[in-house]
C-alpha cells in the first residue's frame, strides 16, 4: 500500500494487486466487526449458567466432541472471520488466566459491542465509546472490591472452597454429582498447595481417565496412576511397603553410535556373544537388587533376555513410563532418577505404599496405582465415564473446577453468582454515569445496560421470562441495597444467592471485565479492513 497525490494535490491510496483485494472502511468496517463478533457471542449465549445447553462439534476428521465450556467450543468451532478469532482468543486468555468463566466473558464482550452498534447510529465517535467503556470498567470493577467477601479456610475446614467449586460444577455434565466431584478437586488443590506462598503448581495433579464404569467411580489417587502394567504377565499384581528405583537407561545392550558390523565365523564366536551379552543382563539386574530395590520403573524399554531374568529374580518392573510420570513418581516416592546402572545406589530408591495393577472389565486395559507415598506432592484424579465423549467433558469440567480452587488458594475473595454480581455493577454504573458530563455519560450507560445481558441471558436458559425476572432481582437490590440477589436459575424459591450457595471468584469476574472491555476498545479502533477478496 503506498499513499500518491493527483496533480491537484489530492492523496489516494493505490493498494498492491488492488483487484483481488476487498476493502472496508469507516463506520462499515467497525459495524461489520461488531456484526462478526455478536455472531460468535450468540452462538455461545444459550451455553450460559446452570440450565445452559451444550454444543455438539464435529473435527474434520470425524472426532466428535460434546461440550458447553466456552473455550473448548469456540477453539473447534474454526472460526474464519479475523474478528471471530479475536473472541475466540479472548476465551482462551480467560481460559489460561482464570480457568473458568470463558463463557460468561464473551457473551459480555458480545453485549458491549451491540450496544456499541448503537451508539454508534446516534453519531458517536468509536474511540469517545471506547473511553467511556473504560471509565465503566474501572467503576464495575471497584464496585466488585466493595461487594465482596472473603472466605477463611483451612487444610481442615475445606467447606468454603467446596461451595465456590459446586458452583461452577453445576452447569456442566457432572452437575448431579457436583459434592463428591467438588471435594476431589479441592483435596487435589490442597494436597499440593503451599498455603505459605498462596501457590499451587497445577502440573502436579494429574487428571487420568479410563472409559467404562460410571461417573460416581471417579476417585482421588494419592499418588500417581500410570496407564501401564508390569513388564511380565507373571509378575506379582500387589506389592506393599516397596522400595522403588527409577531408571532413565535400558535394560538392553550397549549399541556404539557408529555404524558397525560383527563377523561371526564360528560356533565358539556365537556363544562369546551370547556369553557377553547375558553377562551384560545378568549385571544390570545384579546392580538393581544389591542397590535393595523392590521394584523398577524405567522410562525405556527392556530386552526379553531382560525382562525374563527380572522374573526370575523376583524383580518386579514396569517399561515405556513417559518423562512427565517419571518426574512425578520421582517427586511422590521420594526416589532420584538415575541416568546409569553404576550410580544405582540404596540412597537413591523412593518408597511406596503399596501398587497394584488394575484391570478393567473385560478388556485387557491394565492401569498401575502408585499410593502410599512419603511426599503427597503429586496427586491423581482417576475418572471414569460411560464413553470417550463424556470422559472428555468430566475432565475439562474438574480442570475448572480445579483453577478456581486455585485461585482461591491465591486470593480468597469471592462475590455472589446468579447475575447478582453483575446488576450490582450494573448499578454502580449507572449511578456513577450521572456524575459524569460530556458524551461518555452514554458510553457507560450502555456499559451498564450490557453488564446486564448476562443475567438476561441466565434467566432465558433456564426457561424463566428474562425481562420480567431481572428487573424484579434489579429492583430488589435497589430497594433493599443487598448486592446478593440473583436470578432463581435452579428455582429454589430463593433470589438470595448466600442461600443458594452459589459464588464466583472476584480475580475471575474482575478479569472478565478487563478482558472484555480490551477487545471491545480493539475492535472499536479498527476503521479500515484490507484483505484477500473472496472471488478472484
Amino acid at each position: 500500500m503506498s499513499l500518491a497525490f493527483d496533480e491537484y494535490g489530492r492523496p489516494f491510496i493505490i493498494l498492491r494487486e488492488q483487484e483481488r483485494k476487498s476493502r472496508v472502511k469507516g463506520i462499515e468496517a467497525v459495524k461489520a466487526s461488531i456484526m462478526a463478533a455478536k455472531t460468535v457471542a450468540r452462538t455461545l449465549r444459550s451455553s450460559l449458567g446452570p440450565k445452559g445447553m451444550d454444543k455438539m462439534l464435529q473435527s474434520p476428521d470425524g472426532d466428535v466432541t460434546i461440550t458447553n465450556d466456552g473455550a473448548t467450543i469456540l477453539e473447534m468451532m474454526e472460526v474464519e472471520n479475523q474478528i471471530g478469532k479475536l473472541m475466540v482468543e479472548l476465551s482462551k486468555s480467560q481460559d489460561h488466566e482464570i480457568g473458568d468463566g470463558t463463557t460468561g466473558v464473551v457473551v459480555l464482550a458480545g453485549a458491549l459491542l451491540e450496544h456499541a452498534e448503537s451508539l454508534l447510529d446516534m453519531g458517536m465517535h468509536p474511540l469517545r465509546i471506547a473511553e467511556g467503556y473504560e471509565l465503566a470498567c474501572k467503576v464495575a470493577t471497584e464496585n466488585l472490591d466493595n461487594i465482596k467477601t472473603r472466605f477463611e479456610f483451612s487444610r481442615e475446614d475445606i467447606e468454603p472452597l467446596v461451595k465456590t467449586c459446586m458452583t461452577t460444577l453445576s452447569s456442566k455434565v457432572v452437575g448431579r454429582l457436583k459434592r463428591p466431584m467438588a471435594e476431589i478437586c479441592v483435596k487435589a488443590v490442597l494436597a499440593v498447595a503451599d498455603l505459605e506462598r498462596r501457590d499451587v503448581n497445577l502440573d502436579l495433579i494429574k487428571v487420568e481417565g479410563k472409559v467404562g464404569g460410571k461417573m460416581e467411580d471417579t476417585r482421588l489417587v494419592e499418588g500417581i496412576v500410570i496407564d501401564k502394567e508390569f513388564s511380565h504377565p507373571q509378575m506379582p499384581k500387589e506389592l506393599r511397603d516397596v522400595k522403588v528405583a527409577i531408571l532413565t537407561c535400558p535394560f538392553e545392550p550397549p549399541k556404539p553410535k557408529t555404524k558397525h558390523k560383527v563377523d561371526i565365523d564360528t560356533v565358539e564366536k556365537f556363544e562369546a556373544l551370547r556369553e557377553a551379552e547375558r553377562t551384560y543382563f545378568t549385571d544390570m539386574v545384579q546392580r538393581c537388587k544389591d542397590s535393595g530395590a523392590q521394584l523398577v520403573i524405567c522410562q525405556w524399554g527392556f530386552d526379553d533376555e531382560a525382562n525374563h531374568l527380572l522374573m526370575h529374580q523376583n524383580l518386579p518392573a514396569v517399561r515405556w513410563v513417559g518423562g512427565v510420570e517419571i518426574e512425578l513418581l520421582a517427586m511422590a516416592t521420594g526416589a532420584r532418577i538415575v541416568p546409569r546402572f553404576q550410580e544405582l545406589t540404596a540412597d537413591k530408591l523412593g518408597f511406596a505404599g503399596s501398587v497394584k495393577e488394575l484391570g478393567f472389565g473385560t478388556t485387557k486395559d491394565k492401569m498401575l496405582v502408585i499410593e502410599g507415598c512419603p511426599n503427597l506432592k503429586a496427586v491423581t484424579i482417576f475418572v471414569r465415564g460411560g464413553n470417550r465423549m463424556v470422559l472428555d467433558e468430566i475432565k475439562r469440567s474438574l480442570h475448572d473446577a480445579i483453577c478456581v480452587a486455585r485461585n482461591l488458594v491465591r486470593d480468597n475473595a469471592i462475590v455472589y453468582g446468579g447475575g447478582a454480581a453483575e446488576i450490582s455493577c450494573a448499578l454502580a454504573v449507572e449511578e456513577a454515569a450521572d456524575k459524569v458530563t460530556g458524551v461518555e455519560h452514554y458510553a457507560m450507560r450502555a456499559f451498564s445496560d450490557a453488564l446486564q445481558a448476562v443475567p438476561l441471558a441466565l434467566a432465558e436458559n433456564s426457561g424463566l421470562p428474562p425481562i420480567e425476572s431481572l428487573t424484579a432481582v434489579k429492583k430488589r437490590q435497589l430497594q433493599e441495597s443487598n448486592p446478593y440477589l440473583g436470578i432463581d436459575c435452579n428455582d429454589t424459591g430463593t433470589n438470595d444467592m448466600r442461600e443458594q450457595n452459589v459464588f464466583e471468584t472476584v480475580i475471575g469476574k474482575k478479569q472478565q471485565l478487563f478482558l472484555a472491555t480490551q477487545v471491545c476498545k480493539m475492535i472499536l479502533k479498527i476503521d479500515d479492513v484490507i484483505k484477500p477478496s473472496d472471488f478472484e
